[in-house]
């Protein structure tokens, strides 16, 4: 669709570009402008009046009025200079307003004067007058130009109608146009999404064998992690870059399929981001103990400057890769992707690259998202999910308040007995006023009074990895803030205890949790609340399965809260539901061909 030069300028104001957008733009209201034949008490009526006096007040003006052959009081409050102009005696004009009667009286409350008289027109709100706006709809919003930019003809034809109202009530418009509305918004999306899609040529097409690999390994993988090393294989083959997404929930093995990804590589140099110091030196260790120990693995860590990089196969790093002079590198792979900016991403992913040519590119998370979002973005990257666990997550989660910490210390006691550990998880670590929980400051001294091998830490403690790592081989009771939401290894941490859960997201709490039972240990979370009845952390509660929990999660969160973390410039719907309109989603992908 290309505007008349005269009205570029409008289409700017409307933000519109295209005829769908154009649709998208829907009335707010549809008013009644035919002449009513006798006065409907307690609607909006349009009628002729002759205006035959005028009363004026402090607070409003009165206009004495022949309507419908009566004599009619209209009523104006707060009223302006250009009421006084336009209701002048003799006066012959059109009012549409609310028709009321009043101690025997016939009232028109606070009337408007009309000029388009005899039909029902759209009214919109936008930076340009309605008139306007129903007039660019006339000329440009045709049923042939919507099907011309791709709708279905039955979805051109009921957007048509919803700006053409042709007697029809307003809302049970809106109501019919509803499917046809979500489609068409989430079909312009996709094809926007799609068009943005680029493909580069790879900079090396990875073919070595991974299969050695994968026998030597101590335990079998399970079916997902096999499906997903060959969805990485099918990419790395191709002579087009690869981007793809590997989400698997908490504990279900990504590491390994790293490492798979790595042995395609080889000799070919390979390179991972991960976001904290302690999650790579995690990796660098498993890989040093797991990859044959013909691949050099290097380790880069903040401040080493002498790391023989050039000489490496697998380097890891967390953003201190960013300030070093890497080698070429034919695949970039980025551990938990979402805790990483665009701009670090894209950084790292230029700074390996070589003239037009492209390293293929991995992401890896394990925050699920869900499926209808998956669905969405996979317009851009394609996906592989690992939801199947090396071994069965064994936990139980209880829903606590005042009257269950007594319970929940009991069986901390008990753990403790038994050799394993457990988290206390603070919402802050000073105290706050606005805040209906304890602190890490004010709760810390009850726990190192009662027990010994109490440490204590938080995001801002410079030494925080090593309080981390010295709890992991002789604590008890770990005292923190969510710095151990991301990937450490804790084998002996059987229970954590989450103060003011109901302030978390699930996706959080998901984290929190799956530090617990990382080795098929019995496993507990205990989350404490004011609100023991919160409805988001009983149905968390009753599963453990971080896809499900993101379906979860979306009901009770704003689409364009989780857009903004998934796609591009925190998109956000107006008639598509995330929730509930997969099966749409589905056909408009459909329709497009992806």
């Amino acid at each position: 669709m290309t505007p008349q030069p005269k009205d570029k300028n409008y289409f700017a104001k409307l933000h519109a570009s295209s005829c769908i957008e154009l649709a998208l733009l829907t009335p707010v209201r549809y008013d009644d402008l035919r002449i009513a034949q006798f006065p409907k008490f307690n609607e909006l009526n349009t009628v002729e009046i002759v205006v035959k006096n005028m009363q004026k007040t402090p607070k409003f003006l009165k206009v004495i009025a022949k309507a419908w052959d009566m004599d009619a009081e209209l009523v104006i409050f707060n009223p302006q200079n250009f009421h006084y102009l336009s209701f002048k005696i003799g006066s012959r004009l059109f009012v549409r307003a609310l028709t009321q009667q009043n101690f025997g009286k016939l009232q028109l409350i606070q009337p408007k004067i009309v000029q388009e008289i005899g039909e029902i027109i759209s009214v919109y709100k936008t930076e340009l007058a309605s008139k306007t706006v129903r007039r660019l709809m006339s000329e440009y919003l045709k049923e042939q130009s919507l099907t011309e930019e791709g709708l279905p003809a039955p979805i051109a034809k009921k957007l048509v109608s919803l700006h053409n109202p042709n007697g029809q009530n307003y809302e049970k418009s809106l109501q019919e146009a509803s499917y046809a509305l979500k489609f068409a918004e989430i079909y312009l999306f996709l094809k926007t999404l799609n068009a943005k899609k680029q493909h580069f040529e790879a900079s090396s097409v990875l073919v070595s064998d991974e299969k050695e690999f994968i026998k030597s390994l101590p335990f079998a993988l399970t079916n997902d992690q096999k499906k997903a090393i060959a969805d990485i294989k099918g990419d790395l083959a191709s002579q087009v870059a690869a981007r793809r997404v590997i989400m698997g929930d908490v504990g279900s093995g990504k590491t390994v399929v790293i490492f798979a990804a790595v042995m395609m590589a080889y000799p070919k140099k390979a390179v991972l981001m991960a976001p904290t110091t302690i999650l790579s030196a995690q990796i660098y260790t498993e890989a040093k103990r797991l990859l044959p120990p013909f691949v050099n693995v290097v380790l880069v860590e903040s401040g080493d400057k002498n790391a023989r990089l050039d000489e490496a196969d697998f380097i890891i790093g967390t953003h201190a890769l960013l300030y070093r002079e890497l080698p070429k590198c034919d695949l970039v792979m980025i551990d938990e992707q979402h805790r990483f900016g665009t701009a670090q991403r894209d950084a790292i992913h230029k700074m390996v690259s070589e003239g037009k040519t492209h390293p293929h590119f991995l992401q890896f998370s394990a925050t699920p998202i869900p499926r209808t979002m998956s669905l969405i973005h996979s317009s851009l990257v394609k996906y592989s999910f690992i939801k199947e666990m090396p071994f069965k997550k064994n936990i139980d989660t209880f829903i606590i308040d005042k009257k269950g910490f007594g319970y929940m210390l009991a069986h901390v006691e008990n753990e403790i007995e038994e050799g394993r550990q457990t988290a206390v998880i603070y919402p802050l670590v000073e105290e706050s006023e606005l805040l209906s929980y304890q602190s890490i400051d004010e709760g810390r001294a009850f726990w190192e009074k009662r027990y010994s091998g109490v440490f204590v830490t938080h995001g801002k403690d410079r030494e925080k990895e090593k309080v981390l790592e010295e709890f992991a081989k002789n604590g008890s009771i770990l005292i923190a803030t969510t710095v151990v939401e991301v990937g450490i290894s804790l084998p002996k941490l059987s229970t954590i205890v989450i103060v003011g859960a109901e302030r978390l997201g699930l996706a959080t709490l998901h984290q929190l949790r799956g530090r617990v039972s990382r080795t098929g240990l019995k496993g507990y979370c205990y989350l404490y609340t004011n609100q023991p009845n919160n409805t988001r952390l009983k149905e968390f509660a009753d599963t453990v399965s971080g896809f499900d929990i993101a379906e979860i999660d979306l009901k009770y969160r704003q689409s364009g809260d989780i857009l903004s973390g998934v796609l591009q410039h925190g998109a956000q719907f107006k008639w598509f539901s995330l929730s509930e309109d997969s099966d749409i989603l589905i056909k408009a992908k459909q329709l497009l061909e992806i």
